[in-house]
């Protein structure tokens, strides 16, 4: 069976993971000077943190609309036995409500909400690739993924509010106490919905290992099959090497991706924000 497997460009896999299997990218968009450019094709992340630095104004996102996932569907239905799409968190974005609502003019497309963000979702898509390219059917391909769903634990530390006061879900006297104090709050997905789980404090280089400590030390219901870090293009590469070294010091991965964020995500956290997002056993 050919199940073709697409995915919001808000999973932020790698262009290597994408190209490999052959993965169905459905972009979101960013508004600038109020007009719209996809996610990734149109404009890119130093596109959206040049413009907000300059001053000129803040960029938002915008979903994917129930046409635009017709058409997408409509274009790969007809290649393919069937198409299993996975979508940013229903609770995070529109786009998983107007994905089913496209998906009534088909009897080949299954929608998987993926509870998640960033490379949280791209777990989802990267083990539904895994499954499709193995000849796996779709229904069974869906109701692994939706086993898979509740295990995945997504979350990164944010070092500068800015973004997050600019886009309105932080507000300005929460940002400047935050900068002030020098706290850097970790942001972690839960049951879809994102929360503060915990708040760093001291220059943002520490926190990042604390947290990853935080988050692995002492664990045996860790997947170790794969983890995502997950960062903005501003971040520096010694931090990341720094951050993976950490991770090996702790549990041993088969795979360790680093990864940038697309627009969407880096839109809303800014340039100093890092993640580590792996699944439960």
């Amino acid at each position: 069976m050919r199940v073709k497997i697409s995915a919001d460009s808000t999973c932020d896999l790698p262009a290597t993971i994408i190209d490999k299997y052959d993965i169905g990218i459905t972009p979101l968009y960013i508004i600038m000077d109020e007009k719209p450019y996809k996610d990734r094709e149109e404009i890119n992340v130093s596109d959206i943190f040049e413009y907000v630095e300059s001053g000129k104004g803040i960029t938002r996102s915008n979903a994917i609309n129930i046409s635009e996932y017709q058409e997408y569907f409509s274009k790969w239905s007809s290649d393919f036995d069937a198409i299993v799409h996975i979508s940013i968190s229903s609770h995070l974005s529109a786009c998983n409500q107007s994905a089913r609502i496209a998906a009534e003019d088909f009897d080949n497309v299954y929608i998987v909400d993926s509870l998640s963000l960033s490379t949280g979702s791209g777990h989802v898509v990267y083990n539904a690739a895994v499954m499709a390219e193995s000849g796996m059917d779709a229904a069974s391909i869906v109701a692994k993924l939706e086993a898979l769903v509740p295990k995945v634990e997504t979350s990164f530390v944010i070092g500068n509010l800015k973004y997050l006061r600019l886009g309105g879900r932080c507000s300005s006297l929460a940002a400047l106490g935050a900068n002030i104090l020098k706290l850097n709050p970790c942001i972690g997905v839960i049951d879809g919905k994102m929360e503060v789980t915990k708040k760093y404090r001291g220059v943002f280089e520490k926190t990042i290992l604390e947290y990853v400590e935080d988050r692995l030390k002492d664990r045996n219901d860790i997947d170790t099959k794969r983890i995502f870090v997950t960062y903005p293009p501003t971040t520096t590469d010694d931090l990341i090497s720094m951050v993976i070294d950490k991770i090996k010091s702790l549990k041993d991965f088969e795979e360790i991706i680093p990864c940038q964020a697309g627009c969407v995500i880096s839109n809303h956290c800014g340039p100093v924000c890092v993640g580590i997002l792996f699944c439960r056993t």
